[in-house]
């Protein structure tokens, strides 16, 4: 099937170079019934995503998802794209491969709390610290929703669970933090309900190369119902959302508050009205770490007012291009290689 033929089945044309138009979110929605808890926050996200998709103008079959195991891990299904439903947490590595053997694709990692930090954590960094050219969000409802309510790497301490009858006694993991600590060099958080909030961050996370990482408060309404309603409920939200916009200083809660310079330099939330000009922070995404660092500190978790929109954001090798770059180094020096000639190279045997 031609190029031209794949698109129009698709529902999109493409142009003499290639590029795709006239994709809806259609294009991206598969013919699998949607299986999610009534009310789940995954719904609103993947109809997000659906929706948010035909922006990029890529075709479905240039664009793969890839996902472990969890709730998360069944939204490879409902996306009409290429797709891998990978084992408990390796998603980031399975994503790697795919992004590194054929960087032409857009690559997208779905994960969760439990599978993403938990057995997934080491993969995790690892991918955020090579730069391998991937979107990862990440959806945290601080519980384990899947196996039915245990607790989370996420879930804060004290949480009664199935799995934690007198309270969780495990400190949660911060991913923002955690994201930053790998030197991601895109790190951002949203939220499941805020569609044009999560759009602007999926769409800041596509437009970056390299790898964006993208927490999303994500609300499990049957284990765990009403975690981030702070920040979510519009009424409470409007007074409790840090919404960080580079350049700008952080102010929230209608003008009222603002974050500022306190004692020894560190971050405090203050009221606006008495506080100097001088001392209320300045966002800058693409400044030092130690700003991202402390802003994601500066709340003890979603039920304090909490900072959402893009922590970090810089440029950094891309870890597909500079592999395919030392290959062709390689070639350049040595000439083609031989797999034959490797196997019987250096220091060899026979066995009979």
């Amino acid at each position: 099937m031609s190029e031209n033929e794949m698109a129009n089945e698709n529902g999109g044309t493409t142009n003499g170079g290639g590029a795709v138009g006239t994709l809806t979110k259609k294009n991206f929605t598969s013919d699998q019934e949607v299986r999610w808890c009534p009310g789940c926050g995954d719904y609103a996200i993947l109809s997000t995503v659906q929706g948010f998709m035909p922006e990029l103008g890529i075709a479905p079959d240039n664009t793969v998802f890839v996902s472990g195991i969890g709730c998360s891990g069944r939204f490879t299904y409902y996306m009409d794209t290429y797709g891998v439903h990978g084992i408990h947490g390796r998603a980031p590595a399975l994503a790697t491969g795919i992004a590194t053997a054929r960087p032409e694709l857009s690559v997208w990692v779905i994960t969760g709390d439990g599978d993403g930090l938990s057995i997934g954590g080491n993969h995790l960094i690892h991918a955020l610290r090579r730069n391998v050219n991937l979107k990862i969000l990440l959806f945290n409802n601080q519980i384990y929703g899947l196996t039915k309510g245990q607790y989370s790497p996420t879930s804060e301490e004290g949480k009664v669970t199935k799995s934690t009858p007198f309270g969780s006694v495990d400190h949660p993991f911060n991913p923002i933090a955690l994201a930053l600590g790998a030197e991601a060099s895109f790190v951002a958080r949203t939220m499941d309900n805020d569609r044009q909030h999560l759009t602007q961050v999926l769409r800041q996370a596509a437009a970056h190369r390299g790898s964006a990482f993208v927490e999303i408060y994500q609300n499990c309404n049957v284990f765990n119902d009403g975690a981030f309603d702070l920040l979510r409920e519009k009424q409470q939200g409007t007074h409790n959302q840090i919404r960080l916009n580079d350049g700008e200083p952080i102010v929230f809660d209608e003008g009222n508050r603002c974050v500022s310079v306190g004692e020894n330099g560190r971050l405090v939330i203050t009221e606006t009205a008495s506080t100097p000009p001088e001392a209320i922070v300045a966002h800058d995404a693409k400044g030092r770490p130690s700003l991202a660092f402390a802003l994601a500190h500066l709340s003890r978790g979603p039920n304090e007012p909490t900072c959402i929109g893009v922590f970090r954001e810089v440029e950094r090798p891309v870890y597909g291009e500079a592999m395919t770059a030392q290959i062709e180094h390689a070639v350049e020096r040595l000439g083609p290689g031989s797999l034959d000639k490797l196997l019987h190279s250096g220091d060899t045997w026979s066995v009979s």
